[in-house]
């Protein structure tokens, strides 16, 4: 009664994890943990990480009822317990952080390795990776009648004031992540609906996986670094010096193996994960609140990728197609039910609970 609900979760994640093993061994690179030393080895990261979703729903709304009477503490608790974390829930939100941090963690080595798996010069003692940076820097002025994108992005909005303001937006991609898988996880109402968030959030991130593997490049932040030279300093500046002297260092010397490499830039993420919560906000939820702002945020994050350079224009439109693939298989998997009606596009679950679809064997 399970299979759709998580069958495709748990499928993702076990893919991603094969492939990056496979690479790791193949290249002789070993799988290293991006996120370092912090919460300790993943043994220990991943109950920890379970403990704090269930600490982060119970703790806050057991304060706030109790009105601070420390009798009612712990029948609130139990309470919440009973009503909320059945095991259905508990089964969605270890079964989705597992799944979650195995793809992700898969992710980030897949990438790191991708200069040695896409390496162009025979010479095991150098590094030469394959790059369409060129095409794609065509397609982009082309587009723009001739003329560098970056240019006319710096001429129509500036290089102080926006690169101040669009700073903070492109990083807060960073921890936006891990708290929308656990917001859909621990509080959605729907079973379904976070299922279909994680789902869709997996498979986001290993399309891109396959996208960096099949059209690798290095975006034109780091391919053309003069372009964005007048630019303020902002965040964003240090992080993409921080991450091409990383990949510099791999590149020199390849027998570095604690550095992570976290250059790749087709397809855009950052777009893709921005637009997957917009819609997964607008199907899910009733706040035109928060709908106005997860799509404002990710209409700047696509203007942040070209700003600051990280990102081609079809790096962007392949990150619209892969949040669009995700968000719809997600869908289907978790047993949503698309179809239209006067007000657009709708979708309805099949049910509150994991097991979806509902269906008699």
């Amino acid at each position: 009664m399970y299979r759709r609900a998580y069958t495709l979760l748990i499928a993702t994640a076990l893919i991603m994890g094969g492939l990056a093993v496979f690479v790791s061994v193949k290249y002789d690179r070993p799988l290293l943990d991006p996120e370092g030393s912090f919460l300790g080895p993943s043994w220990v990261r991943l109950p920890l990480l379970l403990l704090l979703a269930l600490a982060l729903d119970i703790v806050p709304r057991t304060l706030w009822l109790s009105r601070g009477l420390p009798g009612r503490f712990w029948p609130l608790a139990q309470e919440r317990l009973r009503k909320h974390w059945d095991k259905e829930r508990i089964i969605l939100v270890a079964l989705g952080i597992v799944s979650f941090y195995v793809t992700y963690v898969s992710y980030r080595n897949l990438k790191s390795n991708l200069p040695f798996v896409r390496d162009t010069d025979p010479d095991p003692d150098h590094v030469s990776p394959l790059e369409y940076d060129w095409e794609l820097h065509i397609m982009d002025k082309v587009l723009f009648f001739g003329h560098e994108p970056s240019d006319v992005l710096h001429g129509l909005l500036g290089t102080n004031l926006t690169a101040n303001i669009l700073s903070p937006i492109y990083l807060f991609f960073l921890p936006m992540v891990p708290i929308g898988v656990t917001l859909w996880l621990v509080w959605s109402r729907n079973l379904s609906y976070g299922y279909w968030f994680v789902t869709s959030q997996c498979l986001c991130w290993s399309l891109g996986t396959l996208s960096y593997y099949l059209l690798p490049t290095v975006g034109p932040g780091i391919e053309r670094p003069g372009d964005f030279e007048g630019l303020d300093h902002t965040a964003t500046t240090d992080l993409m010096n921080s991450i091409a002297n990383a990949r510099g260092q791999i590149l020199n010397d390849p027998t570095q193996t604690e550095i992570v490499n976290s250059v790749a830039g087709f397809a855009s993420l950052h777009c893709a994960i921005t637009l997957l919560l917009a819609l997964m906000v607008q199907y899910t939820l009733r706040s035109k609140t928060l709908n106005w702002i997860v799509w404002i945020n990710f209409a700047l994050t696509v203007v942040a990728t070209l700003y600051f350079g990280w990102h081609y224009v079809a790096d962007d439109i392949a990150g619209v197609a892969i949040a669009i693939i995700s968000f719809y298989v997600g869908g289907i998997a978790s047993g949503q039910k698309f179809g239209l009606d006067r007000g657009g596009l709708r979708t309805h679950p099949t049910t509150t609970t994991s097991k979806v679809p509902v269906d008699a064997d």
